[in-house]
């Protein structure tokens, strides 16, 4: 018997089988590009995303006869929807977070419901990277998409209704839409009215960790999966990755090394809404019961990705041919210790605390004999150092943060994860499963199917620990002078940057 776990991400998608162990009995991982139809667009071609999951999903669950699937949930990125039709049909793209379309209804929102309010309700401020002004947007814009549409699902609830489940979204995903009712745990009227979004386009609201449906008989078939298994609701990737790292408690916190860099504390009771407001942080339902989380985050694994196919494209499609790994030889190009480059991660819109879209990123410091390791290195960085303003602006939430267990690909690089605990001079845990977004949803499924009584104990019995990364002290007093240095970055550069961003 095994667990299935799917990740639905920003880039690529995965899916993996598991034993009630932990064990890692197959994987399968497909990449996709976003599409940027028009200047600041950036969608998902919802058909052709569906169909690299199911390919990940038949590859999974190949050869496993021995170990039939139980039950399966599905992790997925936040904030982006998929229309869909009643007979279980995509109806149109999905607008991705960092989307520019929707900022115009910003001001209009504000002026209907103030941001403590809004923070008081849903535990956010409003902000063009939620789902909310994408759904006005498809409404005033694409009026015959959003009539036609039955329900707005975000990729975790895609993909299970695809599969055969009601549509639903965990409290995790639902509070990405800016129109959960946080306490409640429904959706708030009192914002949906303030938007003029109707409820019924939204699908119900569940808890992670329970049975939403069934697997149809036509694709387990297709699939070569029993029919009639159980699908559980999953929830919000980096929710999953901590269930899958074992952030279950507070004091813990997850540092999610995906497409984006991701700090996720865990936290049991709300904080004090200003404290939280004036840091741009969110107070959100963890995939655990009781518990909550806020993110802070940047795209810096997207930086990676794009160092990876601007300086090393031939590396690569080289890489590829062999079956291998470029990203290792290009990490072992990184030089030792601090680089002497500073990197202003503002290359898309950014995380907390000011979720900056007016900029442009900056490498500066480059000579004639600088490396492309040395770039790298630098990048790496730059990216770490963003979350480490909002690490030191934490005390006084509240919320505490004794150790991070890392989580997703970048977490496989030793040097990377090492520099991140230099520069944030905390320990870091890496689990033996790096994948941890399907390895949460497969825990979610065997809670949800009835093989463990509670999610610690499905944590207990699959959750395994690879290494520790603590901080080398000589490392972290270097990176402290570095760190004071881009400091001053932004606001050295701040004014000019917006003007160049400008210019288009």
């Amino acid at each position: 018997m095994s667990l299935l776990g799917i990740d639905v991400g920003t880039t690529g998608c995965k899916a993996a089988r598991f034993s009630e162990t932990g064990q890692l009995l197959k994987a399968s991982y497909r990449e996709y590009d976003s599409r940027r139809v028009q200047p600041g667009w950036a969608e998902l071609d919802t058909l052709e995303v569906w169909e690299r999951i199911v390919e990940t999903i038949a590859e999974a669950v190949s050869a496993g006869r021995q170990d039939p699937v139980k039950a399966l949930a599905v992790s997925s990125l936040g904030e982006a929807v998929v229309p869909v039709s009643r007979d279980r049909r995509p109806l149109g793209p999905s607008l991705l977070n960092f989307d520019a379309r929707g900022s115009e209804y910003l001001l209009g929102l504000r002026a209907r419901v103030d941001d403590v309010r809004w923070y008081a309700i849903n535990g956010n401020t409003p902000g063009n990277h939620y789902s909310l002004t994408k759904l006005l947007w498809l409404k005033e814009h694409q009026p015959s998409l959003y009539s036609l549409t039955h329900k707005f699902l975000h990729w975790s609830g895609f993909v299970s209704y695809m599969l055969g489940a009601d549509p639903a979204v965990d409290y995790s995903l639902a509070n990405r839409t800016l129109l959960f009712d946080l306490e409640n745990r429904d959706w708030s009227d009192e914002l949906l009215e303030a938007a003029g979004l109707d409820r019924d386009k939204l699908p119900t609201t569940v808890a992670s960790g329970v049975v939403i449906g069934h697997l149809a008989p036509q694709i387990a078939r297709d699939l070569a999966l029993p029919a009639g298994i159980p699908i559980v609701s999953g929830g919000h990737d980096q929710c999953c990755n901590g269930v899958g790292c074992g952030v279950v408690e507070p004091g813990q916190a997850l540092f999610g090394m995906g497409t984006y860099l991701c700090m996720m504390p865990v936290y049991c009771h709300r904080p004090e809404s200003s404290a939280m407001i004036q840091r741009g942080l969110n107070t959100e339902h963890h995939a655990v019961p009781g518990q909550l989380v806020s993110f802070i985050y940047n795209q810096g694994g997207a930086l990676v990705k794009w160092f990876r196919d601007t300086f090393a494209a031939v590396e690569r499609e080289q890489a590829r041919s062999r079956r291998e790994n470029v990203y290792d030889s290009l990490l072992a190009e990184m030089p030792q210790g601090p680089s002497r480059l500073m990197v202003l991660p503002h290359f898309t819109a950014t995380g907390p605390p000011r979720f900056i879209s007016d900029s442009a990123g900056v490498i500066a410091g480059l000579k004639l004999e600088t490396s492309r390791g040395e770039i790298l290195k630098a990048i790496l960085e730059g990216s770490t150092f963003y979350l480490r303003e909002s690490l030191e602006a934490l005390p006084p939430t509240g919320i505490e943060i004794s150790g991070f267990r890392a989580a997703g690909g970048g977490s496989q690089s030793d040097t990377w994860v090492q520099t991140c605990a230099d520069i944030l001079n905390r320990p870091f845990t890496r689990p033996k499963v790096s994948e941890a977004g399907t390895l949460g949803a497969a825990i979610l499924a065997g809670c949800g199917s009835g093989l463990w009584p509670t999610l610690q104990d499905g944590v207990e019995a699959m959750v395994l620990i690879d290494r520790v990364f603590s901080p080398d002290p000589v490392a972290s007093r270097a990176y402290d002078q570095h760190f004071d240095v881009y400091k001053r970055l932004w606001p050295l550069l701040s004014d000019y940057l917006r003007d160049l961003a400008a210019l288009g």
